[in-house]
C-alpha cells in the first residue's frame, strides 16, 4: 500500500521535505553556484516546457501541471547587462522526482513556459534576515 501524503493523493510521491529559504546575504547570486546547491538537495533532473507539459530531459518524462510544484525559484541579472535576466525553479512533481526549470525573465521569457507556469502552485521563500 502507497503511503497517503499531505496532499491525500496516494500516488503523489513528493516528500515536501525542501523547505530552505532564499537568503539574500549567501552565495545565490550566480546561476551555476545557485543550481549546484540545489543538486546538492537532490534537484538534479533537468525541465523544459513543451506543448503543454514538463518534459524531463535526460528521463523523457512528461508531467500535466496538475502533477507539479515549485518549491522555490530565484532570479538573476547578467554581470554585464542587466537586461541579461534569468529565473530558475526548483520543481518537485507528484512521482518524487526533482530538478531545475531555466527561463529567460521579462520580456524575453517564453510564452509556453509562462503559460505552464500558470497552472501551477510556486512557493517562494525568503528569510527574514
Amino acid at each position: 500500500m502507497e503511503h497517503i501524503n499531505q496532499t491525500g493523493n496516494e500516488k503523489d510521491k513528493r516528500t515536501f521535505e525542501y523547505e530552505q529559504a532564499n537568503d539574500r546575504f549567501t552565495e545565490m547570486t550566480e546561476m551555476e553556484k545557485c543550481l549546484k546547491k540545489l543538486e546538492e538537495s537532490g534537484f538534479t533532473d533537468q525541465y523544459k516546457v513543451e506543448k503543454g507539459k514538463l518534459v524531463d530531459v535526460t528521463h523523457n518524462r512528461k508531467y500535466k501541471p496538475k502533477d507539479v510544484k515549485a518549491v522555490n525559484f530565484y532570479r538573476f541579472e547578467g554581470n554585464s547587462n542587466p537586461d541579461d535576466m534569468s529565473i530558475m525553479y526548483a520543481i518537485e512533481t507528484t512521482d518524487g522526482h526533482k530538478g531545475t526549470l531555466v527561463d529567460a525573465y521579462g520580456l524575453y521569457s517564453d510564452d509556453e513556459t509562462g503559460d505552464f507556469l500558470n497552472q501551477i502552485e510556486i512557493n517562494k521563500k525568503v528569510n527574514k534576515a
